[in-house]
């Protein structure tokens, strides 16, 4: 078996503000809606002749709205909305509506979980905010996560972690609609990156922080005691997603460059460590696939890894090296796309008895000089471009083989069959962003594994 991936860039939006954070709308009628959040740091005005000031900084942010118009060719994302708010740490759609509304969820600079109601038709739709819960003075909301992974009716609760350690249980209210403080505790020691449900058991909560301890909760006993703490990752845990797909099955990253792979019923080891070079600040299991898992790697820019590598690491199927910052928000849209033209492709000429390893040096130094060399430099005085940007078909198992096959000499490989239409495995619209260069990527990744001669 074979797998061929391709890359397309389809618009390149700059979001003024340094964006961190990046979300489709997962519900049917709403998947073409697009939210980002931003993070600036302001210095404080100056006087002239007062000299360096004292006062704290100012975190300012803002929330872009976007369409997707999948018939329009050239800049098919459009601006719906923006509203200046206080610096956006995270953001998460609700999976369910919430008062017979989509419903995004806020984290932000001062301390706030806010709850934003989208309105009006996908032409002319705008968030409004309804509802908003301190979660204590003096601390930055980091992340939150919602009970409703699995798309089923129950009591909507969410998880917020804060910068004081502590994590927050919540219960939304939908009558009022409001929000409600079930508990609060101290989790970790130091900042508290991630929080998350068990998708398939609710009163489980996971959570990471700068301690780099990955630990778990049961919300129905006492939440101050861990049932488990983890101390696999050797620096702070930054990203966790349980998958809505697959039982049992959890994906943690760290600033120590690795995403890991857990059976929930057994905690004392990962199943698989992926060694991804960069700090792995957001994961994002793919909604339909339950093996595909998106890795925002911060100085490496963004990975498609596959879980069903049988071995003790995933296999990198596809790289998207294309933002010139810290690579930090990520999501997959559930938009359905027809595949585009694949019935004669070029693919790159591999052996198939190529080993891939991704402790080699040789092969890491040319896959990052590549990954350097595929970067995009520019200025964009007008806020938003496009641009088509292609990768080559690469028919590999793993898009590190290439480099390293390259610089092993083992290039002497066969042609692969043509694919067909009908024969795509998976066709993706993916949004990104990047911190300092303050950019939205909009890009197309498609995916077909065909049984080789």
């Amino acid at each position: 078996m074979t797998t061929y991936c391709k890359t397309q860039t389809l618009q390149v939006i700059d979001t003024e503000y340094s964006a961190d954070a990046v979300e489709w709308c997962p519900l049917a009628d709403w998947c073409s809606i697009l939210a980002c959040g931003t993070y600036q740091l302001k210095k404080p005005d100056s006087k002239p002749g007062e000299g360096d000031h004292d006062d704290p900084h100012t975190r300012l942010g803002r929330l872009y709205l976007y369409r997707y118009l999948p018939d329009q060719l050239f800049s098919p994302v459009t601006e719906l909305q923006r509203m200046d708010t206080s610096a956006i740490l995270d953001m998460k759609w609700c999976h369910l509506l919430v008062a017979e509304h989509p419903t995004l969820g806020i984290v932000n600079a001062k301390g706030f979980l806010e709850l934003y109601r989208l309105q009006g038709s996908k032409e002319s739709c705008e968030v409004q905010p309804f509802s908003a819960v301190d979660l204590g003075e003096d601390c930055l909301a980091l992340s939150l996560d919602w009970s409703t992974g699995l798309k089923e009716s129950c009591p909507i609760k969410i998880v917020c972690s804060d910068s004081k350690g502590r994590l927050n249980l919540l219960l939304v209210n939908e009558s009022a609609p409001s929000i409600d403080v079930i508990s609060q505790w101290e989790g970790h020691k130091y900042e508290a990156w991630i929080a998350a449900f068990n998708y398939w058991n609710c009163d489980i909560i996971y959570s990471g922080g700068d301690d780099s301890l990955l630990r778990g909760w049961d919300t129905r006993t006492s939440p101050d005691t861990p049932i488990f703490t983890s101390k696999r990752h050797s620096m702070g845990v930054c990203s966790i997603q349980s998958n809505p797909l697959r039982q049992h099955i959890l994906a943690t990253g760290s600033y120590d460059e690795h995403v890991l792979i857990w059976d929930t019923r057994q905690m004392k080891q990962p199943i698989s460590d992926t060694h991804v070079q960069g700090g792995v600040w957001r994961l994002k299991w793919h909604p339909i696939h339950s093996n595909l898992l998106l890795a925002a790697c911060m100085h490496n820019g963004f990975h498609i890894l596959d879980s069903d590598n049988q071995s003790d690491e995933c296999s990198i199927l596809s790289s998207y090296a294309l933002h010139n910052s810290l690579a930090y928000g990520a999501g997959w849209s559930t938009l359905p796309l027809q595949s585009s033209s694949l019935s004669n492709p070029e693919p790159v000429l591999v052996s198939s008895n190529t080993s891939v390893s991704s402790s080699s040096d040789t092969g890491a130094q040319k896959l990052d000089t590549s990954m350097q060399n595929l970067k995009i430099f520019y200025e964009s005085p007008t806020g938003s471009f496009d641009v088509v940007l292609e990768d080559e078909y690469v028919p590999v198992a793993d898009s590190k083989r290439k480099a390293i096959a390259s610089a092993t000499g083992e290039s002497q490989g066969i042609s692969e069959p043509a694919l067909s239409k009908d024969e795509v495995f998976a066709s993706n619209l993916v949004a990104t962003c990047s911190f300092y260069d303050h950019v939205l990527h909009i890009w197309r990744w498609e995916y077909q594994r065909v049984q080789s001669e």
